[in-house]
């Protein structure tokens, strides 16, 4: 089956990583500055501690730089808030409060395995150039 939109999978991707990290790093932003109608909170705490991986992480995931291991920690810190803050309060994110996180534990996975993709820091630093065959004579 032929998908509609196949031609234009690279860059929603990267518009998809963008915006994601955009996201991600304005939640750390709330909590380590009070930017965006948050409220600073101590960075030797674990809210602080959250708020370094999620401002770091989104930074990190937005501009595509080792975009593997910032996806794969901010995917675990998501995991984490989830079975830490919200799962004790019901079983069911949508009874806890929890779909943030687990959405964003599950999107930040899928960046993990895919990779920065085009638009990214780490398709321009670490592009491997295709080999070159060379033909005897040449």
């Amino acid at each position: 089956m032929r998908v509609p939109l196949d031609r234009f999978q690279e860059p929603v991707y990267a518009a998809m990583r963008i915006v994601v990290g955009l996201l991600f790093m304005m939640n750390g932003a709330q909590k380590l500055f009070g930017s965006f109608g948050g409220e600073a909170v101590a960075i030797a705490s674990m809210p602080g501690a959250a708020g370094i991986i999620e401002f770091v992480g989104g930074l990190l995931v937005m501009f595509g730089l080792f975009t593997g291991i910032a996806a794969f920690i901010t995917s675990g810190e998501m995991a984490f808030a989830y079975f830490i803050v919200h799962f004790p309060q019901g079983g069911w994110p949508i009874q806890n409060g929890g779909q943030l996180s687990v959405l964003f534990c599950f999107i930040f996975l899928f960046i993990a395995a895919r990779g920065a993709g085009i638009l990214s820091l780490d398709s321009v630093l670490f592009a491997r150039s295709s080999p070159r065959i060379r033909v005897a004579g040449t």
